[in-house]
């Protein structure tokens, strides 16, 4: 059994407790517009093309057949065209060119990620499923961590949720802590941003606390969305409702650090000039969630 992935990130203490290797599976079933990973979101092979790598050797527009363009800024990628972008990518010798997506097996994967079991087992840290969304590979992810548990490793799932209950369930069952985004409560809002109602999300979420499994709920402000006090109040109602489950609220601060990434790929990047979180924004609904009696960490 294959999967597909983009990178395996390690040394990781943002994806759970301890030191993690962080693994970020290709697809996607939402369309989050702040989304800091787009290049997660489409299940196929991406090219990324970083123009300050670039040294304007006019190699790859040579080879393209005119959908490339050399400019005195770098390369302009036509991208509807160009039907050898894959060749043009390869014969550039200074890394302007990057491949995203790595079909991997199970074995292999799991061999990778043994490699630092000294450090997980230090730290108290694992392994985490993030992405795109890993969910939509379950049975991929079951079986690693099949594997995984012969080694006595700690295994979380980072998933938005939005996954019929008969395919997430098993794979909630199989790993020890879910991270669970809860993007908007708003129903309106979140099909806006998001592509898709959350009715399921919600639904997922108090199913995961009925289990009794333990859950970081992970709590996205983003300025002009979803970070006015009513929505913020909202959110914590519901993590609070889903009771001793929930061991930790993460309060995450939208920024702009992925913004580059959509030019990288040819994309417009479709947040605008909306600004970053305010610290202000953050320590009010951290306050809040400490006075419902939530721990709550800012930053993850």
């Amino acid at each position: 059994m294959d999967g597909f992935i983009s990178t395996i990130q390690r040394y990781s203490t943002k994806d759970g407790p301890g030191i993690r290797s962080s693994v970020f599976a290709i697809g996607c079933n939402l369309n989050c517009k702040w989304c800091s990973n787009p290049e997660l979101i489409e299940a196929y092979p991406k090219i990324l093309y970083h123009p300050e790598r670039c040294v304007k050797c006019g190699s790859c527009a040579a080879l393209s057949g005119g959908t490339i363009r050399l400019e005195s800024n770098g390369c302009v990628i036509d991208r509807q065209r160009c039907t050898n972008l894959n060749e043009c990518a390869a014969i550039c010798f200074h890394d302007a060119y990057e491949h995203i997506g790595t079909t991997i097996s199970v074995t292999e994967l799991v061999a990778r990620l043994l490699r630092d079991k000294a450090f997980y087992d230090q730290s108290g840290g694992g392994v985490t499923y993030s992405g795109g969304e890993p969910a939509l590979q379950a049975d991929f992810f079951i079986e690693t961590t099949k594997l995984l548990k012969k080694d006595s490793v700690h295994v979380a799932l980072d998933t938005a949720g939005n996954i019929p209950w008969e395919t997430l369930a098993p794979l909630v069952e199989a790993v020890d802590m879910v991270l669970y985004d809860i993007k908007t409560f708003d129903n309106t809002l979140h099909k806006h941003f998001t592509g898709t109602d959350n009715a399921l999300i919600l639904e997922n979420a108090r199913l995961i606390a009925e289990m009794k499994k333990s859950m970081i709920i992970r709590m996205i402000l983003v300025p002009g969305i979803n970070d006015n006090i009513e929505e913020i109040e909202r959110r914590l109602n519901f993590v609070s409702d889903l009771g001793n489950a929930a061991t930790r609220l993460d309060i995450l601060k939208y920024h702009r650090l992925g913004a580059g990434k959509y030019l990288r790929l040819g994309l417009q990047e479709p947040m605008g000039d909306t600004p970053e979180c305010s610290d202000d924004i953050a320590a009010f609904a951290a306050q809040k969630a400490h006075s419902m009696g939530l721990p709550v960490c800012i930053g993850g």
